[in-house]
């Protein structure tokens, strides 16, 4: 079963989509699909941070969701660039509480629905390379999935990537990827990360002491804070720094130069 909302911007634009895939008894996955632009050179699947619920709706004709993630609202700038930004919600049956727990974000289940999202871009899409690309908790799909997917997959990008736990006392208590040997993704990773990074589970030094063994984008300076260190409008969300991280990330993507600064 597929059910698609579309949004038609001006005259001869790509539509905007809502699509709903039958992914697993009695469950579904929604996802968005922005702007195809006119050449678009790459697909990425966006992972927004904390539980990935960002309720994907229609309201009077217009589609609706949560935009203060990273990822969520620098979409625009991914199209801008050639990239078709895909950003997944939380399946219907994670769709209460806080969303996607650490346990199924690495779990059978989490694969089967994103499989099928992959699987439908494949045909909509063909042709293109296709990257994973999740900040903070969204780096756990982001990386689980790359490492499950033996087929498919272009590339993996991880922003403020979740290195650590969160304890018992957390709001949304998890391992994170402690336990996660980065060394099982078996296509090109980027780590992509604000040097002032102040979410205690997702250090700066972690990524640095990656550096070594994979490409490492580091961010510096932007916007004084508006939100908690853990939130999207602080150095966590690249807050004053969205189009400089994306159009690096970006170039990546493309193999194309990239800076390993941004400042």
């Amino acid at each position: 079963m597929v059910i698609a909302w579309i949004l038609i911007g001006s005259p001869g634009a790509y539509a905007q989509e809502i699509v709903t895939l039958s992914t697993r008894p009695g469950v579904t996955q929604s996802f968005f699909i922005t702007n195809l632009g006119d050449q678009p050179k790459a697909v990425a699947i966006l992972f927004p941070g904390s539980g990935g619920l960002i309720r994907l709706r229609q309201e009077n004709g217009q589609i609706k969701f949560g935009q203060n993630n990273f990822l969520v609202r620098t979409r625009g700038e991914f199209v801008r660039r050639g990239v078709v930004g895909t950003i997944l919600d939380a399946p219907s049956d994670r769709q209460t509480g806080w969303g996607m727990g650490d346990e199924f974000r690495q779990g059978e289940d989490h694969f089967t629905d994103v499989s099928a999202v992959v699987a439908d871009l494949g045909k909509r899409v063909p042709g293109l390379p296709l990257f994973l690309l999740g900040t903070s908790r969204g780096t756990i799909s982001a990386a689980a999935l790359g490492a499950r997917f033996s087929s498919g997959l272009s590339g993996v990008v991880l922003t403020s990537t979740m290195f650590r736990a969160a304890g018992a006392k957390s709001n949304e208590p998890g391992p994170g990827l402690s336990r996660f040997d980065f060394a099982t993704i078996k296509v090109p990773v980027l780590f992509v990360h604000h040097v002032g990074d102040q979410c205690g589970v997702t250090p700066y030094g972690d990524a640095a002491r990656l550096a070594d063994k994979y490409p490492l984008i580091s961010v510096s300076g932007g916007r004084a804070p508006e939100s908690g260190p853990c939130d999207p409008f602080s150095a966590h969300g690249y807050f004053g720094k969205e189009t400089e991280t994306t159009e690096q990330i970006v170039n990546w993507m493309l193999k194309k130069p990239f800076l390993k600064e941004v400042q």
